[in-house]
């Protein structure tokens, strides 16, 4: 994980606006997030024909809670505007990294959200030596403000989660038994593809 902070947001896309949205991901949103100072890495994960992860690596929590970005969060783009209402099943987390293992991008990961003492963390230390995986990472979300930016607005509202463990490695059976072997009471997993890598 490069940075201490990182940005967090797992959505559902219908397939009738995907090209358009991935489009309008690749080619406006994502290089202009990272235009941000402070903004290292963004990569983007898809599962199926709608399931989407977005990933923004920050080098600080000052960095995804105000500032430049949270000036960006209340005047999107026209073509943002027309694209945001079209996140279904938002949830977006501002979250601190609490513990990372390896820096690296497979091509698959892990995302698995949930509650509670993270005892995970000591599985997680020893994930990036084991074969097929690359890096392991727990987050957890910091508490939004009160008042929802504009492009939340435009969504409708987001769901926030609390804790959050990411495992990324180059095979996905690999990334497919992690979520197997995790026993994370309530949590909600997901394993995803890489689309794209965009980095400063």
């Amino acid at each position: 994980m490069l940075g201490k902070a990182a940005v967090t947001i797992w959505c559902d896309v219908a397939p009738e606006v995907r090209e358009e949205f991935d489009h309008w991901h690749a080619h406006e949103h994502m290089p202009e997030r990272l235009s941000i100072p402070g903004f290292l890495r963004g990569s983007r994960w898809v599962n199926g024909d709608t399931g989407c992860f977005m990933l923004y690596e920050a080098q600080s929590e000052a960095t995804i809670t105000a500032g430049a970005y949270l000036e960006r969060l209340n005047h999107p783009t026209p073509w943002s505007r027309k694209m945001m209402p079209h996140h279904r099943n938002m949830v977006r987390g501002l979250c601190r990294v609490e513990a990372s293992f390896g820096t690296a991008l497979g091509q698959a990961l892990l995302t698995v959200r949930f509650s509670g003492d993270p005892e995970v963390v000591r599985s997680l230390a020893a994930m990036p030596s084991r074969k097929g995986l690359v890096a392991a990472h727990l987050l957890r979300n910091i508490a939004h403000p009160s008042a929802q930016t504009t492009e939340q607005q435009l969504r409708g509202g987001d769901a926030a989660p609390d804790r959050l463990a990411l495992v990324s490695g180059y095979s996905a059976e690999a990334v497919a038994r992690v979520a197997r072997e995790l026993d994370l009471p309530g949590a909600v997993a997901g394993t995803y593809r890489l689309a794209y890598v965009f980095s400063r």
